[in-house]
C-alpha cells in the first residue's frame, strides 16, 4: 500500500534549536486506559545511528515496534518515567502523566537542552526549555522514538500484569475499556491496577458499594 504520509524526520529538532544543542523528543503510552501506569520516554537519537523506520508507533506493527525499541536503545540516550496508579488516581492523569514525563528526562544523561514534547502543552515542572508539538510523533523523529520506547515499554507492562491478573485480556487491551475488559470486570472484578478514579471502575465500585449496603 503507497503511504499517504510523511514520515518524520529532523526538521523541528534542526529549525527550531539548531544542531548543536541536546534536543530529547518526549511521548507517553497509557493516558487512556482503566488499569495499569502512565509511561514516557525522552530519547536523545545519535544522528549516526538513527534506525532505518522510525515513525509515529501508532503507524508501526508490534513486531516492527519492537525490533526498533532494541536499535533505540542500543543506540540512543533514552529515559523511561512511569507514574502508577495511585499516583494517576491521587494527582488525576493529566498530571500523573506530567509526573511520568518529568521521571523519563531526570535519568537521561546527558540532560537535554530542549525537549520537544508530543501534545499542546508543556509539564509544568519540565527541567530544561520546551516546546509542545502537536503530532509530534508523526513529525519528529526524536519524539517517534519517544512514542516507540513508551509504547513497548508499557505493553510488557501489561503483559506482565496479564500473567498475574488472568481474565483482563490485558496482554492484547493493555488495560483499555474493550468489551473484553469490560465483561472481565463484570466477572472478576476491579484489582489493585485498576484506575479508581476513571469513571467506569469507580460506577463498578460504587455498584459494588449499594449491593453490600
Amino acid at each position: 500500500m503507497k503511504r499517504t504520509t510523511t514520515p518524520p524526520d529532523l526538521t523541528q529538532e534542526d529549525a527550531v534549536f539548531g544542531k548543536t544543542v541536546t534536543v530529547c523528543g518526549i511521548d507517553e503510552a497509557g493516558r487512556g486506559p482503566w488499569a495499569g501506569p502512565v509511561v514516557a520516554a525522552a530519547v536523545v537519537l545519535d544522528r549516526s545511528t538513527i534506525p532505518d523506520g522510525l515513525d509515529d508507533s501508532k503507524r508501526l506493527s508490534a513486531v516492527r515496534r519492537a525490533t526498533l525499541f532494541d536499535r533505540i536503545m542500543a543506540d540512543a540516550s533514552v529515559g523511561i518515567g512511569a507514574a502508577s496508579v495511585s499516583e494517576i488516581d491521587r494527582l488525576n492523569i493529566l498530571r500523573a502523566n506530567d509526573l511520568a514525563m518529568c521521571r523519563a528526562i531526570a535519568v537521561l544523561d546527558p540532560a537535554p537542552c530542549v525537549a520537544l514534547v508530543d501534545g499542546n502543552r508543556l509539564p509544568p515542572d519540565l527541567p530544561c526549555q520546551g516546546r509542545a508539538l502537536v503530532g509530534g510523533d508523526a513529525s519528529s523523529l526524536s519524539i517517534a522514538a519517544a512514542s516507540i520506547v513508551a509504547k513497548v515499554t508499557r505493553d510488557r507492562i501489561m503483559a506482565d500484569l496479564a500473567v498475574a491478573y488472568p481474565g483482563y485480556s490485558w496482554e492484547t487491551n493493555q488495560g483499555y475499556g474493550t468489551a473484553a475488559h469490560r465483561a472481565a470486570l463484570e466477572r472478576l472484578g476491579v484489582t489493585p491496577h485498576h484506575r479508581r478514579s476513571f469513571k467506569p471502575i469507580h460506577n463498578i465500585l460504587c455498584n459494588l458499594g449499594k449491593k453490600l449496603d
